[in-house]
């Protein structure tokens, strides 16, 4: 009898040692590896990189906010959050309509640029937080900011490779902002789109092998088969020509060595910002050896231009669901017959 309840006594303990982690852990929101935030009382703890933040009930939603980059832009926008804005830098990179009304009528300022931000101006327009991604070689600029009391926030979106968790950053600006129900809809919306999709494209039979990025002098930068863009061409059931490669990072390659890779390939994508192919080969001659250049389909991500300003890098790194989209009409064009491409254009 003693031997058994020993034994029952050790059970509940190793038991409940087993679970009490895994109730910690769903106290988190997991977005990705690189970002959770828990939600306890009205109070929000922010895990974003090496960085955390806590935020007490008083402190949020944020009423004022500041943004230092194109692409924080897209998750405010989507929210229909514009007029929380008041300040943003270098606004001719910025895409969306409404955000250049509100800078055009000053509701909006210009605080600087990726050289050097308008500290003082910063400090009066009194912001109850920035988003920006991390740089390192602002790091005094950014602690001149937070002595001034304003609080800074590391949002380092583009370290994300699968589009649906960058999609979900949606989430936290949601919390951020008072838009805690509109972001989950919204992400809602984008994932049931993004999976369909996705499905649809497995419908095709053909699996068309796919070449990505361009050359910068004589070094060709290719997405790793673990980035965003491998993601992208995978779900729009492609083979790219990295397929078999885990990196998350660019690889430098030489034109010879993506030349012995590319004999079969059919579609070329995220070519740059060239306007033509007859401009492609004015810079590059050695892109006319490529089959691909000869016989293939070329295509850009400067669908949406205007200006500065390219909506693939705003609206399109929220919207994954509209990014594989076009990805399929590009691979399976048979799939979508009524559909036009949003961010990509084919180079003739």
């Amino acid at each position: 009898m003693k031997l058994r309840i020993l034994l029952l006594f050790i059970f509940c303990i190793v038991t409940s040692c087993k679970r009490e982690p895994k109730n910690k852990a769903q106290e988190w929101t997991f977005i990705s590896n690189n970002l959770q935030y828990k939600d306890k009382d009205g109070a929000l703890e922010v895990k974003a990189g090496k960085f955390s933040y806590e935020f007490g009930p008083n402190q949020i939603p944020f009423e004022k906010i500041i943004i230092l980059n194109s692409s924080m832009a897209g998750y405010i926008s989507e929210l229909d959050a514009e007029n929380l804005i008041v300040g943003i830098s270098s606004p001719e990179y910025i895409y969306s309509n409404k955000i250049q009304s509100l800078v055009s009528s000053k509701k909006i300022e210009n605080v600087g640029n990726e050289q050097k931000y308008d500290v003082e101006k910063i400090i009066s327009l009194h912001p109850d937080a920035i988003f920006t991604n991390y740089i390192a070689s602002f790091d005094n600029t950014y602690q001149l900011l937070k002595n001034n009391g304003i609080q800074v926030i590391f949002l380092d979106e583009y370290k994300e490779q699968k589009p649906l968790e960058k999609t979900a950053y949606l989430k936290l600006f949601g919390k951020l902002l008072g838009k805690d129900k509109e972001a989950h809809a919204k992400y809602q919306e984008i994932e049931t789109n993004y999976n369909a999709l996705k499905k649809l494209a497995f419908q095709s039979k053909s699996i068309p092998i796919v070449l990505a990025n361009e050359m910068y002098g004589d070094v060709w930068y290719l997405p790793g088969g673990n980035t965003s863009v491998a993601h992208y061409i995978m779900d729009a059931h492609a083979d790219y020509i990295l397929k078999n490669n885990y990196d998350e990072k660019a690889l430098t390659m030489s034109f010879e060595e993506v030349f012995a890779k590319s004999n079969d390939v059919k579609y070329w994508i995220n070519a740059g910002n060239h306007i033509s192919r007859k401009e492609m080969l004015g810079i590059n001659p050695f892109y006319g050896k490529l089959r691909v250049f000869n016989n293939g389909n070329i295509y850009t991500v400067n669908g949406k231009e205007k200006g500065k300003a390219n909506d693939f890098f705003e609206s399109g790194v929220v919207r994954s669901d509209l990014i594989l989209k076009d990805y399929i009409k590009i691979f399976h064009p048979e799939l979508l017959p009524d559909d036009q491409l949003i961010y990509m254009k084919e180079l003739k």
